[in-house]
């Protein structure tokens, strides 16, 4: 098949872990994505979704600005490393039930890997696989 580094996507956008679901929101809208990895000292320490946001501030009786993202966000993010075989990295996904797995390099964040990479990887594969079936018969 192929290497997560290949498909990962390595503009990864990140965001202070000392910041407020306000800002997660407000740079979630300004990117047009859905997660954003939480760092602290140029480290991951975390993972923030949209899900995350919608279902843990709407619980509570304050406002997004009073809400810390280390109250949001998943300490424990799954992750692969560049060399990792796209299929090893699907059935983690799989096991695991994610949707997201952050690439690491030497413990340094890389890159990240979503269902969304996979799909377009999987569809160019098949149609090319497809492509080079039609022209052998």
């Amino acid at each position: 098949m192929g290497l997560v580094r290949d498909i990962m996507v390595h503009n990864v956008v990140t965001i202070e872990h000392n910041k407020t679901a306000k800002d997660v929101a407000l740079l979630l809208a300004e990117k047009g994505i859905s997660s954003l990895v939480v760092v602290k000292d140029g480290n991951p320490i975390g993972l923030v979704t949209e899900r995350d946001l919608a279902r843990k501030v709407s619980t509570t009786d304050r406002t997004s600005s009073e809400v810390m993202l280390s109250e949001i966000m998943s300490a424990n993010f799954r992750w692969v490393e560049p060399m990792t075989p796209i299929e090893d990295a699907v059935q983690k996904m799989l096991n695991k039930k994610i949707r997201r797995l952050l690439v690491l390099d030497n413990g340094k964040l890389a890159g990240i890997i979503t269902e969304t990479d996979l799909s377009k990887y999987l569809r160019s594969k098949l149609l090319i696989d497809g492509a080079l079936e039609d022209t052998t018969h």
